[in-house]
Formats: structure tokens, C-alpha cells, sequence
């Protein structure tokens, strides 16, 4: 059995600095946060701070050589994933195992293309929003890595991650069919993210709102009929769970997205609607509501550009 010591953390925004602060508690000495020159320098002069604690970690620059990690934990936006995949090469070795937190359904593939595929497990986040401000994030740790294969011959990998989570503290879950369970998290994310960021609603304002709930449910739809197309099973049930786990969100909390919007950062837009969309010209599958929502995202980042 593979025994994780060494961790490497990439990204610690509002995901990866919860995983990042528990391991940093559970063993400082093994955990490396990966940093290119100019984040190390924001990052020292302009800590993150975590539920008001001041984070300082073991920075590793791609260029070092003197450090394998046993487990890496991707937790960036998509937009930085290539970056990440060129820098993380000095901290590879055979028995590495790679969790990508990423949301979407491509960025598992996109990493076995250099990595190859016997390193990766599919993971993903779930969890109530973390409230991004700058450099300081706040988290009620209500947080699980939902994580798994599809393929027998990762269970020695599966387990590993598991022996090392628990003595760590981290919640985690492995369904049954992690393939379903993911494209669960990403129709969640495809609906809900880019309708809220759109709408400039909470979770509860979004709930309570029916007209804004039957748009999602047609987003939901769409969705369903790529995952089905692209051969995920237990497709017909996939709706209610999404819309079972939306009720068991703060209500005042908000998507991901939707703080970018209001932060003028950029969004996932192309990951979420740009995908289905495009999916769904290799299916012949028709998806209005994201091209709505693709084409309103848009307007809105480019308006933050002409401000900028």
C-alpha cells in the first residue's frame, strides 16, 4: 500500500486554502503550496488569511528539484489548469497520485494527456460557498472531496487517499459510480453557478424565485441529455438530485460565479456553458438556455474589461 507523506498544494483561493490550512496543521514540514515568482511576492506581501488566521506556508517555485510529492492537489480555476500541468513536472515521480478539484468534466482528461491516466483519480469539491474577499477567505468548514475511479486497477490509489484524508481530518466520500457523481456536481454548477452570477442571486433568492427555478430545471435538461449522450448512466435521476441538493445550501450564500461577477474577476463561463455547447454540437443535441447564458456572461466580463 502506497503510504502519502509529501503533499503539493496548486491553488489556494477559496477551495484549496481549506485543504491547504488542514494538512499545513496536520504536518507543515511535508506540505508544499506551488507559486510562481510574482504570487510568491503577493503572496508575501499580502498573506492569505483564513477564517481571520494568517496562513504561511512552505512556497515551492516550479523550477525546485528538491521536493516529490506524493499527492498533488490541483484547486485553480480552469483557465490556469495548462499552466499547472507544465509546472507541477519537477514534483512527479512514479507512485504519484493527482486529485483534480477543478469544476467540470474535462479536466481529468486534459491531465492524463501528460501525466497520464493510472495517476489520476476523479475528484471534485462540494461544500457550503466560501466568501472570497481579496485575500481573505471565510469558510464555515462544511466541506467534503468526493473522489473515485471507474477503473479496478486505481483501488490501492483509492485507498491510499483514504488512510491519508483520515489521519488529516479531511471529509471525504467515494460513491459507487464517481462518474455519475460527477457530472451530478457539474450540472449543479452549470444551472445554478451561471444563473445566479446572471441574475445576481443567492441561493435563497434563486429557490424562491420560480420563474428563475424553471429556467434551471431547462438548463438541468440540457445537460442531462449530454451526459446521456456521452454515456453517463443513471442520467434520469440526475435533475432531482441536483435540485434536492440546492435546498441544502445557506441561503444567504453565494456561488463561486457569482462573486466573480461581482468582483469583475473572470468566470468559468467557458468551462460550464462553452462546454455543453460545444457537446452539444458533437451530439446534435440542441442547448438554447446555455447559449443564453453563455452569451450573457459574456456581455457581462466584457463590460468589466471596457471599466478595467
Amino acid at each position: 500500500m502506497k503510504e502519502i507523506k509529501k503533499v503539493l498544494v496548486c491553488g489556494i483561493g477559496a477551495v484549496g486554502s481549506i485543504y491547504a490550512d488542514k494538512i499545513e496543521k496536520f504536518n507543515p514540514d511535508n506540505l508544499r503550496i506551488l507559486v510562481d515568482k510574482n504570487r510568491l511576492e503577493r503572496y508575501k506581501k499580502n498573506p492569505t488569511v483564513f477564517n481571520r488566521r494568517v496562513l504561511n506556508f512552505n512556497y515551492i517555485l516550479p523550477e525546485a528539484t528538491d521536493f516529490k510529492a506524493d499527492l498533488i492537489i490541483i484547486a485553480t480555476k480552469f483557465d490556469g489548469l495548462q499552466e499547472v500541468i507544465t509546472n507541477i513536472k519537477n514534483f512527479v515521480h512514479e507512485g504519484t497520485i493527482i486529485l483534480s478539484l477543478l469544476n467540470g468534466v474535462t479536466s481529468e482528461k486534459i491531465i492524463a494527456e501528460t501525466y497520464g491516466r493510472e495517476k489520476l483519480l476523479y475528484s471534485y469539491f462540494i461544500g457550503h460557498s466560501a466568501i472570497r474577499v481579496g485575500r481573505q477567505i471565510t469558510h464555515d468548514d462544511v466541506n467534503t472531496i468526493v473522489y473515485g475511479s471507474e477503473n479496478e486497477a486505481d483501488t490501492e490509489n483509492v485507498e491510499s487517499v483514504k488512510i491519508y484524508f483520515e489521519k488529516v481530518g479531511i471529509n471525504f466520500e467515494i460513491p459507487n459510480d464517481i462518474i455519475h457523481s460527477l457530472w451530478q456536481k457539474y450540472m449543479l454548477n452549470v444551472a445554478a453557478n451561471q444563473t445566479t452570477a446572471v441574475l445576481r442571486m443567492t441561493f435563497g433568492e434563486l429557490l424562491a424565485n420560480k420563474k428563475a427555478m424553471e429556467f434551471v430545471k431547462n438548463i438541468c435538461e440540457e445537460v442531462q441529455q449530454i451526459a446521456k449522450a456521452e454515456g453517463v448512466k443513471g442520467t434520469d435521476t440526475l435533475i432531482d438530485e441536483v435540485i434536492e441538493h440546492l435546498h441544502t445550501m445557506i441561503p444567504e450564500g453565494k456561488t463561486s460565479m457569482l462573486q466573480d461577477v461581482e468582483a469583475g474577476r473572470k468566470t468559468e463561463v467557458d468551462m460550464f456553458a462553452g462546454t455543453i455547447i460545444e457537446l452539444g454540437k458533437r451530439h446534435n443535441i440542441q442547448t438554447p438556455y446555455n447559449k443564453i447564458l453563455k452569451e450573457m456572461l459574456d456581455i457581462i466580463e466584457e463590460s468589466h474589461r471596457i471599466k478595467a
